[in-house]
Formats: structure tokens, sequence, C-alpha cells
């Protein structure tokens, strides 16, 4: 399977498939599950807490965000590739954020579900085949194949890396 093209997701998400080289789900995960799950794994204790500038999350914020996101991307997913036409509302990252409770819980706890939606997302993924990765349908109002969710799963865990680096010092 090829990279996605425009009309495979909306236009939000193109700068995140945009990050990701590779032309198939199997070379995605190849390419990046490993480095990934140890970047997002060492994050460090001192940091946990920390947000970069006033009213911005924090890094444990961040995690919990990441982890939220590719759970509902990966349901996107299951729903289209099983030939589920309904279409599939948006989803207020900011409320899942606040609702998180994420600053309450424990770093380590949250780098374990991270790693467990993480392993579970690359198994579905690497469980379909080529029909079930092509179909498309809709969510947040837009057109979205199997294929583009999984580049902009991968697409946001580097995004959200080069924040860290950038602006959060890890």
């Amino acid at each position: 399977m090829a990279r996605p093209l425009d009309n495979e997701s909306a236009s939000f998400y193109h700068k995140y498939i945009a990050l990701v080289q590779g032309n198939s789900i199997k070379e995605l995960i190849e390419n990046y599950a490993y480095g990934l799950q140890e970047f997002y794994n060492s994050l460090p204790e001192d940091k946990a807490n920390y947000a970069y500038a006033e009213n911005k999350w924090t890094l444990k914020q961040v995690l919990q965000h990441i982890t939220d996101a590719e759970r509902i991307f990966a349901y996107r997913a299951l729903r289209i590739c099983r030939g589920d036409a309904t279409p599939l509302p948006a989803f207020d990252e900011n409320l899942y954020v606040q609702n998180g409770f994420a600053n309450t819980r424990a770093l380590s706890a949250l780098k374990q579900e991270f790693n467990a939606v993480r392993a579970a997302t690359d198994i579905f993924l690497l469980s379909l085949n080529d029909e079930q990765v092509k179909r498309t349908g809709t969510a947040s109002n837009n057109p979205v194949s199997v294929n583009a969710l999984a580049f902009i799963i991968y697409g946001h865990l580097l995004h959200h890396q080069n924040i860290f680096k950038e602006r959060y010092g890890v």
C-alpha cells in the first residue's frame, strides 16, 4: 500500500502524514515503533509536571493526550476497516485532557498505558489486509482512509516527540 493521497484525510492531518517516512503500514512500524517507544519511555520524572508556558499542558497531560488520540484514531480505523459506514464524530482534545486527570497519576502508570495502547495498535494494524487498508469512511465530517489513519497515528507521535524535544527540553 502506498502513502495516503491528500484526499484520504482532512488537510489538518497532512502535517502529521508529512512527518512519516515509509510507504506501508509495515514500514511505519519497522521505521518508528521501537524508537518512539524508547523515546516516550525515557521521559524524565523530573519533567513530569512541567509545562513550557502558562496554560500549556504538562508533560504528563501530553502523554495522556497522545494515548487518547491513538485510541481514537485506531478505533476509527477499526470501524472503517470492518465496513462500518457510520460517520464518526470529532473529539475535543482539551476536554479529554481536562477530564483525564493525568497530573494526578504517576508518570510510570501513564507510560504503562501508553505502551499497552501502542502495542495493541501495531498488532491491529499489522493484521489488516490490503482491502481493509484501502477502505474509507468519515470522521470529523471528513473522508479518511484506514491507510491515512495509520500514517496519522505515527505522524502524531512524531509531532509530539518534536514538541517534547523543542519545548520541554527532553
